[in-house]
């Protein structure tokens, strides 16, 4: 039994890894859907939470709910000090440098819209350049088209290859003076590519390029060290890592947060204000204007105690398994072709049955009980590159199993028997 200090409890993960006493502590994996067991292999979208993170979710908001920062009564202090605490278990999760370089958001998608608005507009000109990847989630690409727009500056593409990997001699070619930021996913949601981002990063490094991860795939499946990586701008989202929806991360580093105007006005992240001129409070709070979903933070703090309980590492490792175990049957599966097909994957596998629709076949699927995503997973471009509308998208989590495996490759039988 591991001791959790965060909600003062134990949780049943075993010294040595038991998957099984793992699984069992999500509730919602032991329930029926149509009937059938449900298989839930939609972690890409959003995972699924453990009991001890909702409990101390609950626990907040039966004991402490209070606003946070500015009371000085002792339930507001209670609040504040645990929602402190997770900035405190983010910096180590990550590895950040300090405090000052956390920066709570509502997700990936709000991170990446500071880092383009506040960091863009004082720094973008006519004629520069961001590069992107041709892989990137909508996410991390209409933010800065945005920007673009308005400073006058260009977005260039990466290009991939049929396996679903970066041409890195084009992104060097692509490299210029002009380039005034590269943002790309660390590990791409809808192919489950696991990009070369120390090359890119030390690329970029050479020119005095600031680089942006997208980390919302990455930080939930393995270690990521931001000081490691020297990378500028990391981005993720509570709600991938077995925490609540609503709440992110915005890891940047301290001399380029400083050095950027706040995104949002308003409360907390204020010094002085007088009608002819306000001054901003010091970091992380300059970029936090007004009250947070506090209880989303918290339980993010709650998510990285069990997630670093179980550690990453061991965490990784299984869904590797899981992966090969999949990919070796799917691949065997007469009439399915797979969508991305790199080396270096996580656990993610997209796939297309002949002559079904997507929607159709996850529609049938889900009839089973299973639950896959389908469509184009917010990267349009990817799709595009493929000439297709979209794919079936089976994410793995360390808490599925080989049976989950199972059932979906007999729910794909079904599906191609329905469709004659």
């Amino acid at each position: 039994m591991i001791y959790s200090k965060m909600n003062n409890t134990t949780t049943d993960i075993p010294t040595k890894i038991d998957w099984a006493a793992i699984r069992a502590q999500f509730p919602v994996l032991d329930q029926e859907i149509n009937g059938k067991k449900l298989v839930y292999l939609d972690n890409g979208a959003s995972s699924q939470m453990p009991k001890s993170v909702s409990d101390r979710i609950d626990a907040y908001h039966k004991h402490e709910h209070a606003n946070i920062h500015r009371g000085i009564h002792s339930l507001s202090q209670q609040a504040t000090d645990a929602y402190e605490a997770t900035r405190e278990k983010v910096k180590n999760f990550i590895n950040a440098g300090s405090l000052e370089e956390v920066i709570f958001t509502t997700g990936t998608t709000d991170s990446i819209n500071l880092v383009a608005s506040s960091y863009g507009r004082k720094n973008f000109k006519e004629g520069d350049e961001i590069l992107v990847s041709e892989m990137e989630h909508h996410a991390n690409i209409v933010p800065w088209q945005i920007i673009a727009e308005e400073t006058g500056a260009v977005l260039k593409v990466i290009p991939m290859n049929e396996a679903g990997e970066l041409l890195m001699d084009e992104f060097h070619n692509l490299l210029s003076d002009r380039t005034k930021m590269v943002a790309v996913v660390h590990v791409s949601n809808a192919l489950g590519t696991v990009n070369p981002v120390e090359e890119i990063i030390e690329a970029a490094r050479e020119r005095n390029i600031p680089v942006l991860l997208d980390g919302a795939q990455s930080v939930p499946h393995s270690k990521v060290d931001v000081q490691a990586l020297d990378v500028d701008f990391f981005t993720f989202s509570a709600h991938k890592m077995c925490g609540p929806t609503g709440f992110g991360v915005l890891y940047g580093k301290k001399n380029l947060l400083e050095d950027m105007p706040p995104y949002r006005g308003g409360g907390d992240m204020i010094d002085k204000v007088t009608f002819a001129k306000t001054t901003w409070n010091d970091l992380p709070h300059k970029f936090e204007a007004g009250t947070p979903p506090i209880s989303a933070g918290i339980g993010l703090g709650a998510a990285i105690d069990y997630l670093t309980d179980i550690g990453m590492e061991n965490i990784a490792e299984r869904e590797a398994e899981l992966l090969a175990y999949a990919t070796e049957k799917m691949s065997r599966i007469d009439g399915l072709r797979i969508v991305g097909t790199s080396d270096n994957k996580a656990s993610v596998i997209s796939f297309l049955l002949d002559g079904i629709h997507p929607t159709d076949a996850g529609t049938i699927l889900d009839q089973q009980g299973i639950a896959v995503r389908t469509g184009h997973h917010c990267a349009q471009p990817v799709m595009d590159h493929y000439g297709i509308p979209g794919t079936m998208r089976a994410s793995l989590s360390f808490y599925n199993n080989e049976e989950d495996i199972d059932r979906l490759g007999e729910g794909i039988e079904l599906v191609k028997e329905f469709f004659g």
